[in-house]
């Protein structure tokens, strides 16, 4: 298929724009029948066992639905009424639960910044000092008696920012400053005021971290030739973070950001150029996804700058008290399309970041630092050296880490390593899983857990790297629409263990439309039935948040499934149910509670992607992205 796309991409997912411009070749190699993975014993990991919910978690054999609902717990954890799924306009919550807006798509976060225009959408300077757009992963700070709130914009949807523009497109040069602006990090003092939280415009933390900010690299990819370009010779210093997905938090307080679909900001001017193979693998080709970033900013030409896409694809470390400090690209962790990083501690204080790479047929990554984290000491730079691993998965239920070094792979050092890691991943075999996203621990049990979204291509298509897709380990089912969450217990209740034992703690799916592998999982009913596990969270409890962004359609397969929704799981009974539904046409992402946990905070993402919502505001307003606030009505803890 030729190097193109169509004129308007406002329909295309990111997955299905990268498909068009470098699609995987069919292949019939690998027709698995779904029931090779379907039919798996519980397991015991270590001294762990996953209690009654084994039925469920251990093995993904179909029940009847009565026998599901009747083999929950019987008394359960989860403290409120499940919500019912709906396609309504607003944001619901369970009897006794109350919600209102923190902040708003183009609220300003400074004196002087004119309020949000619903006609023009702002422009490029106001949108430098407002919230950003697509709010994504979040985490709350305290710091001196102040909290601070860090929020992901991932990226702007064209056909609403540019709304006043008949095309739905940027036309100037301001469109696509507006553009830059509306994408990367927001953060902003919020303060409880009469049971509301607010921003606090002009207090000294506020920030917008955007496409054109200035950031450090480093780790082992700093200074690599691959890293030079005409603007960074000495390849230590980028600018800006944008298409920022999930997120994570270090124990010595700074915010993790993960840059994730940076591809389609990248062109070239030069229509018979031949991209090389490299760029390809992530994505990387002549048009960009409609944001025309190239033509007022020639580094995201590949024409000029053919490395500038080697320096995006980060984990990139922000300090939020400090608003004088620079972001940091943190190469050590590896470059693909990161979807958030979750730091766990292990026992001898090396510090464990698990890390999803969104796309079909990519891989699941964990890194373990080469130094211990030290209590009240320096930790700035403790990102900067490690191994860095991928996971291999088996049908029996076990699983290994392996580490990708110069050796395993065949690369030439561990900075070209982090530079095309997917390439390293493959090189050593690992498993091809289901668009991995956000990976979760908990806090109570050494176990972690990890969101495969969904893969149409399971079964069917290799990934882009031509690695083979084939159904089986966590991956049971082929056309995967519904997704799974895979949960892993390293050996010896040690993170840093390269062995681990696995199962499926849920396999989404719909019960009142099939009988079948794609009904789902024993802990999935008509009541809690949802599509597309995407964000993950715990509370202090232990009990799991999940976040959905899938399809809305509430047809045909995803019937009775409503909106995009928020659930929450008990991992120790494996029950499941519904907390929350959001807006038409939203994605439910980004979850973090106030420290004295009677709030927690949830991102609406997106609403009305498609021209059918106008949240939050209602009438003919304009859709916009928010943060909420969820509360008991009793202000007793919510997590």
């Amino acid at each position: 298929m030729p190097d193109s796309v169509p004129t308007s991409t406002e329909e295309l997912s990111f997955d299905a724009f990268d498909e068009i411009r470098n699609p995987p070749p069919a292949t019939t190699e690998f027709d698995a029948v779904v029931e090779r993975a379907m039919s798996r014993r519980r397991f015991l990991g270590g001294s762990i066992a996953f209690g009654a919910s084994a039925f469920v978690t251990g093995t993904t054999a179909l029940a009847p639905v009565e026998t599901r609902a009747a083999a929950h717990a019987a008394t359960s954890r989860l403290g409120f009424d499940a919500v019912a799924a709906n396609s309504l306009d607003t944001v619901t919550v369970p009897d006794g639960f109350n919600w209102h807006i923190v902040t708003r798509w183009g609220d300003p976060m400074f004196s002087g910044v004119p309020e949000f225009d619903q006609a023009t959408r702002g422009t490029g300077a106001s949108q430098e000092r407002a919230f950003g757009d697509n709010n994504d992963g979040m985490a709350l700070f305290s710091h001196q008696g102040r909290t601070i709130l860090v929020v992901n914009n991932e990226y702007a949807n064209r056909n609403i920012m540019y709304g006043n523009r008949d095309s739905g497109l940027p036309e100037n040069a301001d469109d696509v400053r507006k553009g830059k602006a509306a994408h990367g990090v927001s953060i902003v003092e919020v303060s409880e005021q009469s049971g509301f939280w607010r921003v606090i415009r002009d207090s000294p933390y506020n920030r917008r971290i955007t496409a054109d900010t200035p950031v450090e690299i480093t780790g082992p990819a700093r200074g690599h030739d691959l890293m030079k370009t005409a603007f960074d010779p000495t390849g230590t210093r980028s600018l800006g973070t944008w298409n920022n997905c999930g997120n994570g938090r270090t124990p010595w307080g700074t915010y993790l950001t993960c840059e994730e679909n940076f591809n389609g900001y990248f062109s070239s001017s030069d229509p018979d150029l031949q991209p090389a193979a490299e760029l390809g693998r992530y994505g990387v080709g002549l048009k960009d996804w409609g944001y025309a970033w190239a033509t007022t900013d020639e580094r995201f030409d590949i024409s000029k700058h053919p490395n500038e896409p080697n320096r995006a694809g980060y984990i990139v470390e922000i300090d939020p008290t400090n608003p004088t400090s620079t972001p940091k690209k943190r190469t050590a962790l590896g470059r693909f399309k990161h979807e958030n990083a979750e730091v766990v501690m292990a026992a001898s204080g090396h510090v464990v970041v698990y890390l999803g790479d969104d796309e079909r047929g990519e891989f699941l990554y964990r890194f373990v630092s080469a130094g211990t984290y030290a209590l009240g000491g320096d930790n700035s730079d403790l990102l900067d050296s490690g191994r860095l691993y991928v996971a291999k998965f088996a049908d029996d239920m076990r699983g290994a880490w392996v580490e990708l070094t110069p050796a395993a792979t065949g690369m030439a050092s561990d900075a070209e390593i982090r530079i095309h890691t997917r390439q390293a991943a493959s090189a050593v075999g690992a498993t091809t899983m289901d668009r991995p996203e956000w990976v979760a621990a908990n806090p109570h049990r050494v176990e972690a857990y990890c969101c495969l979204t969904n893969n149409k291509n399971r079964g069917r298509k290799p990934n882009a790297g031509g690695d083979a897709t084939p159904v089986g380990g966590p991956n049971p089912r082929a056309a995967n629409n519904y997704g799974q969450i895979v949960r892993w217990v390293p050996d010896n209740g040690d993170h840093t263990a390269d062995g681990f034992a696995w199962d499926l703690f849920v396999t989404a799916g719909n019960p009142t439309v099939h009988h079948d592998a794609h009904a789902g999982s024993a802990n999935v009913t008509v009541e809690n039935t949802f599509n597309s596990p995407d964000g993950l969270g715990f509370d202090s409890k232990g009990l799991m948040w999940i976040q959905t962004d899938g399809n809305y359609s509430n047809a045909g397969d995803f019937a009775g499934q409503g909106n995009n929704q928020m659930l929450i799981a008990d991992p120790v009974s494996g029950e499941i149910r519904r907390f929350l539904v959001g807006p038409k046409e939203c994605e439910i992402t980004g979850i973090t509670f106030s420290t004295d946990r009677r709030t927690v905070f949830v991102g609406i993402q997106h609403p009305g992607e498609k021209g059918n919502s106008h949240f939050p505001d209602g009438g003919q307003s304009v859709p916009r992205s928010a943060v909420i606030a969820v509360r008991r009505d009793d202000g007793k803890p919510v997590g």
